[in-house]
């Protein structure tokens, strides 16, 4: 149904309805501001979130960078070590196919310690003084082939000869330091044989000493080393001949030395040493052993000595003499004279021979003298039953120890013997062993002895126990 209104109502009306649309306006209003401002707090929460999320962002890519960094550190290192581990591997490998010689190499001590061996390592030994054989043959034997040849298959003979040699030498050297005035003689020996047997590596029959140390004093010339209660000294007056000998598998070195404090002896002792150097250059392959002993005789006696204003020729003593040396035997067979005569025999080739020679200011003749200290078994000794059980049992001490090398009491005693004189008389009776008495020349006269051990090899003649002293 209509309702028709009038004029006054149509006014009111109208006012009515403004007032509502103002009212609604005004609300309007309000939800726009509110609708901003939520858009205002969504836009900062949104710039705040975002600013969140890339620190977030920043502090894990640090820590992703941080972490490859961390990564790659632990993969260079591992790297790093997996390289020094090759390296360690490759050096001992290295070390396995050519060891390392020790940074430390091993030297002689003061006094002398150390056996030869370990100073060389190598097994290589000091060769000795080389000498050119005289003539046009000697130049041919150097650069012979075929000489060469025949050394090279001798080498080992010769290199236990040169490591008996080295030991010899550096036990001289400390004992000609060493000794004393006012020593016994027994003190001195016992020092010298102690030292040879630390340095030549003493090894049972395979390396040792060769014979007794002789120190024999003035007109003794040889064979001389003190029992056990010797209560010998030694004076300063005394003219002492120094004479020990070492080896290695058999191989001796039998070298000599005068020792003397008092100067007047210098005349002596240079006419001994020059008639030993003038029998080694006479030496040679093919040189007739009497052709040595007159060279030696000529230049030994051109010397004279003075001696308390008296003048004294000096003399070679002619029943002594030089020999050829063999394997485990020292008088293998061959004499060499120091006089002229004698036998015309030839040296041969890769023959050893110790040249010594004796001066003295008395007779020149030696005599056997004092209590015997030196035994030897003989080397070419027949089978001869024994009774004595004593001497059946110092026989197998001997082989044991000694072999066919001389020995003396103070070594059996060493070695544990008891009471063995009889035993001793008895296998020297029987021809199995051989005594060697000291030898003496008149009494009050002086002797000297200077000695060498060559080997006349293919190419040269070797002095093997040539040294920086004589």
């Amino acid at each position: 149904m209509a309702a028709v209104l009038d004029d006054v109502g149509k006014s009111k009306s109208v006012k009515k309805t403004e007032e509502v649309v103002e009212d609604e306006i005004e609300d309007i209003d309000d939800v726009t501001a509110a609708i901003k401002k939520k858009r205002k707090r969504r836009k900062k929460k949104s710039q705040t979130s975002d600013e969140t999320e890339t620190n977030g962002k920043d502090e894990v890519d640090d820590e992703v960078t941080d972490g490859v960094t961390n990564i790659n550190m632990e993969e260079s290192t591992n790297v790093e070590g997996e390289k020094k581990k090759s390296k360690r591997r490759g050096k001992k490998k290295e070390n396995k196919e050519e060891p390392v010689a020790d940074s430390k190499e091993k030297k002689q001590t003061n006094p002398p310690s150390v056996p030869i061996h370990e100073l060389y390592p190598t097994s290589e030994y000091p060769v000795g003084q080389e000498v050119e054989y005289d003539g046009r043959m000697g130049k041919q034997r150097i650069t012979s082939e075929e000489k060469r040849a025949i050394e090279r298959s001798r080498y080992d003979d010769y290199n236990d000869a040169r490591r008996a040699a080295e030991a010899h030498r550096q036990v001289r050297k400390h004992i000609q330091s060493w000794v004393k005035p006012g020593m016994t003689m027994i003190e001195i020996c016992e020092e010298l044989e102690r030292c040879s047997r630390t340095l030549i590596g003493e090894d049972g029959l395979k390396a040792g000493l060769a014979f007794p140390t002789g120190c024999s004093r003035n007109n003794c010339a040889a064979h001389y080393t003190p029992n056990a209660g010797d209560p010998t000294v030694l004076l300063y007056d005394d003219v002492t001949k120094i004479d020990f000998g070492t080896h290695v598998n058999g191989r001796i070195i039998d070298c000599a030395f005068t020792l003397t404090f008092n100067p007047k002896y210098d005349k002596l002792v240079e006419a001994v040493r020059d008639a030993t150097n003038t029998g080694i250059k006479a030496a040679g392959i093919d040189v007739k052993l009497c052709e040595v002993g007159e060279a030696i005789q000529e230049v030994m006696e051109s010397y004279e000595v003075e001696l308390d204003g008296k003048t004294y020729p000096v003399k070679s003593i002619r029943n002594l003499n030089g020999h050829s040396i063999d394997s485990y035997r020292i008088h293998a067979g061959k004499t060499v004279p120091i006089v002229k005569g004698g036998e015309a025999t030839m040296m041969e080739e890769n023959e050893f021979y110790a040249i010594e020679t004796f001066g003295s200011t008395g007779r020149g003749i030696v005599r056997d003298d004092m209590e015997t200290s030196h035994y030897m078994k003989n080397f070419d000794a027949p089978f001869v039953p024994l009774r004595l059980q004593a001497s059946q049992k110092l026989l197998g001490v001997v082989n044991k120890n000694f072999g066919t090398l001389a020995f003396c009491k103070r070594w059996l005693d060493r070695v544990g013997a008891t009471k063995y004189q009889m035993a001793l008389k008895d296998l020297c009776d029987k021809g199995i062993m051989d005594a060697y008495p000291p030898l003496c020349d008149i009494k009050g006269c002086y002797t000297a002895q200077f000695e060498h051990t060559i080997v006349l090899r293919p190419t040269c003649k070797e002095i093997i126990s040539k040294g920086d002293d004589y």
